[in-house]
């Protein structure tokens, strides 16, 4: 069976765009989410400024800190995923397990801010790892491939009908110069 490029191409942007329908609006609206995480506090929480860009507290303090919150349920250091340390702002921001994120003025061990931080599993969401572990590699990123292959096919669609005017024209062209030459 002999390769037809107009027909294929078709054939492989139709399919194509059915086989991942579902994977790719999943990355496309967890991408829109992330492109406005710093700008919708639903997402992920403003950061807020402590009262000196010189941080004074422990460890040992912001672990203390994180206790008292009983939202994060925070008991000790395993149940903290990350500190984001944002000397600039004067601030820590404690990263639980469970999202729940707590800003802490470095300075004074007051805690700013306490809120619910979705930006984590938005992002497992749109590399597929919230699925299962296995889907980031074996969905995901065989999905994105076929994205990489409808973009070059439509482009090439695209281009089909611009590039045919373009030949006929150059050999309507060239009939009228040998009809004029014969003449």
């Amino acid at each position: 069976m002999a390769w037809h490029m107009r027909r294929d191409s078709r054939k492989i942007h139709r399919w194509g765009a059915i086989i991942v329908a579902l994977p790719f609006l999943v990355v496309l609206i967890t991408g829109l989410l992330l492109q406005v995480k710093k700008e919708v506090a639903w997402v992920q929480p403003p950061s807020q400024t402590g009262v000196s860009t010189n941080p004074q507290i422990s460890f040992d303090e912001i672990l203390e800190v994180s206790r008292s919150v009983s939202e994060a349920g925070i008991q000790e250091w395993t149940d903290i995923d990350r500190l984001d340390v944002r000397p600039d702002k004067g601030i820590v921001k404690v990263r639980g397990v469970n999202n729940w994120e707590i800003q802490i003025d470095t300075q004074t061990g007051e805690v700013l801010q306490v809120a619910f931080r979705r930006s984590n599993i938005i992002e497992a969401l749109h590399d597929g790892s919230w699925f299962h572990d296995s889907a980031k590699l074996w969905i995901f990123l065989p999905s994105g491939i076929v994205v990489t292959i409808l973009w070059i096919t439509g482009i090439y669609l695209f281009a089909i009908p611009y590039l045919s005017k373009r030949k006929n024209r150059k050999r309507f062209e060239k009939l009228q110069k040998q009809q004029e030459s014969s003449n």
